[in-house]
């Protein structure tokens, strides 16, 4: 069967950057197995399946897949799909609901009718702490950094989740955040807390002047390795810029950039709405541009 897909790179408004991503359209019919199939052929870190809604009154249902598992929930491949499904619709702005496995999740887009668009969508679940971190001197090994690196001003190591669980480890200089990397031996030790051994590190020293926090994130198991731009990994780290920033009442935005150690610049908008001083909603968003489009033979 011949099936419709769109190759975009998402948290970018220029091609080649940021995070590539497919979504193949015309999804019915297609397993499990098959869909896991197909997204190992594309090899991204993630491949998106549009099914039709089982709620008329939503856009459509999506199954998200790395070359390795599924997953519950994503940040760029709700970005992206939600940019691309507002280009198809020929609509320059619209509001819909997606269907993932976590639950509806709302978007807000925007787009040029012809291959770019930003979305903004809401935590369908707002992020909470679900472990401990490991020690220090464990973590430190895992990544190939000084244990005397971790933490910086209030921040500190924690594990959260907003459907996807993450090891945060924040790191005082973005210089200790080029030199890590995956160590191997020690790895499912420092960070299979979270469910699933993924590390987030961050640092305040960025690249770019206006943005707030430099981070990488790393998911070995999922076979991506690295991963460019990380939403469903922003979408938990609301929990620790909440807790360790301390964000005065009303809405706080940041940019987090992701992706450069890899040559794929990535920026990621985060918003919290705090009342006395607790998080009460959060929203992530980004931009997105069609790379390429084909047919799929599966």
């Amino acid at each position: 069967m011949n099936r419709r897909f769109y190759t975009l790179d998402v948290f970018t408004t220029m091609p080649l950057a940021g995070n590539p991503l497919a979504v193949v359209l015309d999804s019915e019919g297609l397993d499990d197995a098959k869909m896991q199939s197909i997204a190992r052929e594309f090899n991204l870190s993630e491949t998106v399946f549009v099914f039709p809604p089982r709620d008329s009154s939503n856009r459509a249902a999506l199954r998200i897949f790395t070359p390795a598992s599924e997953l519950p929930f994503a940040g760029h491949p709700t970005v992206g799909t939600a940019v691309l499904l507002a280009v198809l619709d020929g609509k320059s702005s619209a509001s819909f609901g997606l269907e993932e496995k976590i639950g509806r999740v709302d978007c807000v887009v925007s787009s040029d009718l012809a291959t770019k668009g930003e979305a903004v969508f809401t935590l369908p679940r707002l992020p909470e702490r679900i472990g401990d971190a490991a020690p220090y001197v464990v973590m430190a090994e895992a990544l190939g950094v000084l244990s005397e690196e971790i933490g910086f001003d209030a921040h500190e190591p924690i594990i959260a989740s907003a459907g996807v669980g993450f090891t945060f480890v924040p790191l005082k200089t973005k210089d200790a955040v080029t030199r890590a990397s995956i160590k191997g031996a020690s790895w499912n030790e420092a960070f299979g807390a979270a469910g699933r051994p993924n590390v987030f590190i961050y640092s305040r020293e960025t690249v770019e002047v206006g943005h707030h926090f430099h981070a990488r994130m790393f998911a070995p198991h999922l076979g991506v390795g690295e991963d460019p731009a990380t939403g469903s990994a922003v979408a938990a780290f609301a929990r620790a810029f909440v807790d360790f920033e301390r964000p005065r009442d009303g809405t706080t935005r940041v940019i987090i950039e992701q992706g450069y150690a890899m040559g794929r610049p990535s920026q990621i908008t985060l918003e919290v709405d705090c009342v006395n001083g607790a998080l009460s909603a959060a929203r992530i968003g980004g931009s997105a541009v069609v790379v390429s489009e084909g047919t799929l033979r599966a």
